[in-house]
């Protein structure tokens, strides 16, 4: 099928709806300022969003039905629980269902998320 050619000043920020993300967590982000482009939506098997969240913003602990690879571009964040901290350049690979979140740093975070299938999201309680 070739390549696909995606120029991310061509993609527009997604507008989310709560049919794969709770409602509280999509309103928590919008009210922050947090977004993201949906760069590759399945094109050649993959997905791949590129988001930004403020100073401070956390992510709950949550679970995607995908495994993810997260890669922070600029800034970073500390993993709840306990988790290490992660800056520019640094990456996680997450199982499917593995319970995590994180913390942005004092300069937000700005990071990649890949997946081998759209991922729907479960907080936890």
């Amino acid at each position: 099928m070739g390549a696909f050619f995606r120029h991310f000043d061509e993609i527009d920020w997604a507008v989310e709806s709560a049919a794969a993300t709770p409602a509280a967590l999509i309103e928590a982000a919008r009210s922050s300022g947090a977004r993201r482009k949906r760069i590759v939506t399945g094109e050649a098997g993959f997905f791949m969003n590129h988001s930004e969240m403020p100073a401070g913003f956390t992510v709950p602990l949550h679970v995607h039905d995908h495994d993810e690879l997260l890669v922070v571009l600029e800034g970073g964040c500390t993993m709840l629980g306990g988790g290490p901290t992660l800056v520019a350049n640094d990456a996680v690979a997450i199982h499917a269902h593995h319970e995590y979140g994180f913390e942005c740093g004092p300069e937000g975070m700005r990071f990649l998320t890949i997946r081998t299938g759209e991922s729907s999201v479960t907080v936890s309680a």
